[in-house]
């Protein structure tokens, strides 16, 4: 079930409401009883499991053919990744 965020109009609550897509939005603030609004925020998900990410794409090796990064860390700038 999805988790929704709404924030009131009167006092400025934020609170979330994990609700069905067949479910009404939320009208009412819990706290003061004024008009919210729903927010749109980033959702968060986690893989769990084994898979595709997890364990790469083919059946293969799970040993990588690529050269180790001589600085030992990201190749993201790294002048020998040229």
């Amino acid at each position: 079930m999805p988790l929704y965020e709404y924030q009131c109009t009167r006092c400025d609550n934020r609170f979330e409401l994990r609700q069905k897509f067949s479910d009404e939005p939320a009208r009412e603030c819990p706290s003061c009883g004024g008009a919210v609004q729903k927010l749109i925020s980033q959702s968060g998900f986690a893989l769990k499991g084994g898979g595709w990410y997890a364990e790469g794409y083919g059946s293969g090796s799970k040993k990588s053919d690529a050269p180790a990064c001589p600085s030992g860390g990201s190749c993201a700038g790294c002048p020998s990744a040229a």
